[in-house]
């Protein structure tokens, strides 16, 4: 076997073993990403590339295409790339394209570049109400590119918070998601409609205690609880009750350093 196809099946099956890729899975399927190359590859490489540590990894040319340079000494992440042969049916005599072999391709994250900023690297995060909450719990707050259908996710194995808009509720969902975290020692991978429906309720609760924002999102908060409800065959004021008690710790904690005796980060990290 080439040793960098090797070594490509050895970063999924490491993070197997350490538990990693459930998350790696989820942000892959469901994180935030916008134009750019790693939005066009396979799910297989999407979920290499988080595993690598980054959400943007391009090819060398693909970098000096917007004007950025990659830094001398950096690392290159592999990824699998599909080459196709063309093979002639023998029933129908028409040529065919097939699959001969993969190979690995070098690309370079964006934290291995430097020069112009790209598009979403212009996001400018105001100073948002408790983001001084997540700092204290070392956790990273950054921007990231955009689909327009996700706005964020909170990576507890990262330590981070990614965000696609400055909106403030984005910040309190996903801040609300690592209070959880904190509370329960480990969530459930992936988009678990419990936890999308309790972090969406302490988000509301917490644009009303907190929010500086004029929008009203109320009819968003709604549909989006409304939707995951429906996945556990509740009605949203139903599944609201539910995690009512879920919801109470997290706003303790986010809003008062306290929840059920847990009082800060570094302390149950």
């Amino acid at each position: 076997m080439n040793e960098k196809i090797k070594t490509v099946l050895n970063t999924i099956l490491e993070a197997f073993e350490s538990g990693a890729i459930p998350e790696a899975v989820a942000v892959a399927t469901f994180s935030p990403i916008g134009d750019i190359p790693s939005a066009h590859w396979s799910f297989t490489n999407r979920t290499i590339q988080f595993l690598s540590g980054t959400i943007d990894a391009r090819g060398y040319r693909q970098w000096l295409a917007v004007d950025r340079q990659v830094k001398k000494g950096s690392k290159a992440i592999y990824i699998l790339v599909p080459c196709f042969k063309k093979n002639k049916d023998d029933a129908t005599k028409e040529e065919k394209k097939v699959l001969a072999f993969f190979k690995a391709m070098p690309v370079f994250p964006v934290e291995s570049t430097e020069g112009e900023p790209l598009d979403y690297q212009n996001i400018e995060l105001p100073a948002l109400p408790l983001v001084e909450r997540a700092y204290g719990w070392g956790i990273d707050v950054k921007a990231v590119p955009s689909n327009y259908h996700y706005y964020g996710y909170y990576s507890p194995e990262r330590k981070e918070i990614a965000m696609a808009t400055p909106a403030e509720k984005t910040l309190f969902h996903e801040l609300s998601h690592a209070a959880d975290h904190i509370i329960k020692g480990n969530l459930k991978p992936g988009q678990n409609p419990l936890q999308e429906i309790t972090a969406e309720l302490s988000a509301q609760a917490l644009a009303r205690v907190v929010g500086t924002s004029a929008e009203d999102t109320t009819g968003n908060s709604y549909r989006y609880i409304k939707k995951y409800a429906e996945q556990i065959k509740m009605s949203p004021h139903k599944a609201c009750l539910k995690v009512l008690a879920d919801t109470e710790k997290i706003l303790n904690l986010i809003l008062h350093g306290r929840a059920d005796g847990v009082n800060d980060f570094q302390k149950v990290a």
